[in-house]
């Protein structure tokens, strides 16, 4: 069921920017996990959010991580949202950044949301700090963002 998987080219995409962005090891072993009734889930993360929306052109993959925490955020997904703080350091924005943007979600988003925020942001920041995450240097990306004029 996997093998199939691996040799489509969308989902290979996906998974080499999926890995990048969120580290190889969780994904990794969401894939070895992956059984008959969650293997369509991770099918479609990879291709559709990460071979085709994160591989466009257009937003360079900090953007992206910025934009993600806003969103993650106003839709109450502190799970999601501390993967998605660890990958926001991998693609460049610092922590002075991260937790600008999740203040400026109190506003638009709700005081108890942007809190839940700042706890999975803490959380993450430590998990880092621990040696339990890799957050190193920002992830390649070869899209170019086009200027507008």
């Amino acid at each position: 069921m996997h093998e199939k998987l691996l040799k489509d080219p969308l989902f290979r995409k996906g998974l080499k920017v999926r890995k990048q962005v969120l580290g190889a090891g969780d994904i990794d072993q969401r894939i070895r996990d992956a059984d008959q009734y969650t293997i369509g889930h991770e099918e479609i993360t990879t291709k559709a959010a990460w071979g085709i929306i994160w591989s466009r052109p257009g937003l360079t993959r900090k953007q992206r991580s910025l934009l993600n925490l806003g969103i993650l955020t106003a839709l109450h997904q502190p799970y999601e949202l501390r993967h998605h703080i660890q990958a926001a350091l991998r693609n460049g924005l610092t922590r002075e950044e991260i937790a600008e943007a999740i203040l400026h979600c109190s506003v638009y988003c709700g005081i108890p949301r942007a809190a839940e925020a700042r706890r999975a942001m803490q959380q993450a920041f430590a998990e880092v700090d621990a040696g339990l995450v890799k957050a190193g240097k920002p992830t390649k990306q070869k899209t170019t963002v086009k200027k507008s004029r």
